[in-house]
């Protein structure tokens, strides 16, 4: 009966032993505190997760998320959209043109270029170098009319002013390298203010930035194309055969029409003038030289995803020379 007893009735505790139940009590109230909280706190994600929570309370987290991302992509739509219509107006249209007799006058010339006899022998682009009138473009573009004897040839010029209006005149040839594929015409502007583009380096570019390029692709203007820089320091022929080094290469879609035009950063600063795109033509073996399938845009009117930009570095490091002094003996016809 004793034992039964003492089995029943539990002895008294000494003070010793009631401080060691309650430290062992509070340590379990403690982790059973805890993984409430972190039991809670999973369920709370997992209701939001799920759609579990109270119709009338704060919506999911999921739906937040969705909502951000949605928002982000608005903004970066926002910043291309903006990027081009700042740009824009520094982009010109070129047509070459080869006229249906010999002008007997600038005001005869004029009016021959809207003649439906004159024929257009090609498109292009080019951009705003100062308000001055000078227009960047390739050599390429405008070749005909730089190797012109007869007085049959000329470029019209399409272009905006500062303030949106659209004006169109007749582009005269300053200077032209064909080495660098790089010509600069100069247009008529008086009474007209120009927004000159901006222009950046290619020095501190890097593989993976985006970029832009914007012109005339097949006669459709003020178009856009989006893109990365895929590569750096590539090595394109020029339209002489000689070498243009340090080349931008783009996935951005280069086709005829383009060449000329501005390739553009995230800041709408030009890096590097448009100018060729890679194609093959016919089947090629291990020994030909793979320069030999880089062509320029213009001749072959395909983009193939791989496509090339004269670098700005290599424009600014020119360009001033052919306006100030024009064309190189060399190259003179």
């Amino acid at each position: 009966m004793v034992v039964l007893g003492s089995i029943h009735a539990p002895s008294a505790l000494s003070p010793l032993q009631k401080m060691i139940v309650s430290s062992s009590d509070n340590k379990s109230l403690v982790l059973g505190r805890r993984r409430t909280i972190a039991f809670g706190s999973s369920a709370v994600v997992l209701a939001s997760l799920l759609n579990l929570h109270n119709p009338n309370s704060n919506p999911p987290l999921l739906h937040s998320a969705f909502a951000q991302q949605q928002d982000e992509l608005q903004q970066q739509e926002d910043r291309v959209a903006h990027l081009f219509q700042e740009s824009s107006p520094s982009v010109v249209f070129i047509k070459d043109i080869e006229l249906a007799k010999v002008p007997k006058g600038p005001e005869d010339r004029f009016m021959l270029t809207e003649d439906e006899n004159a024929k257009v022998e090609g498109t292009g682009s080019g951009f705003i170098w100062d308000k001055f009138g000078h227009i960047v473009t390739n050599y390429h573009v405008v070749a005909k009319l730089a190797t012109d004897r007869s007085g049959l040839q000329c470029c019209k010029v399409f272009l905006v002013d500062a303030g949106g209006n659209s004006l169109y005149r007749e582009g005269k040839i300053i200077g032209f390298d064909p080495s660098y594929d790089l010509a600069v015409l100069k247009v008529d502007v008086e009474g007209y203010e120009l927004k000159p583009a901006t222009l950046g380096t290619s020095r501190e570019l890097h593989v993976g930035q985006s970029c832009f390029a914007i012109g005339n692709p097949y006669g459709y203007e003020n178009t856009l194309t989006t893109g990365v820089v895929s590569g750096l320091g590539r090595e394109i022929p020029s339209p002489n055969g000689k070498a243009i080094r340090g080349a931008i290469q783009t996935d951005a879609d280069i086709n005829a029409g383009n060449s000329g035009g501005p390739l553009i950063d995230s800041y709408g600063h030009v890096i590097g003038v448009n100018t060729a795109t890679f194609t093959r033509k016919g089947s090629l073996s291990p020994n030909d030289d793979v320069r030999g399938c880089i062509l320029i845009a213009e001749r072959t009117g395909a983009s193939s995803g791989v496509n090339f930009a004269i670098p700005i570095d290599t424009v600014v490091q020119y360009i001033p020379i052919l306006i100030v002094y024009g064309t190189p003996y060399k190259d003179r016809f």
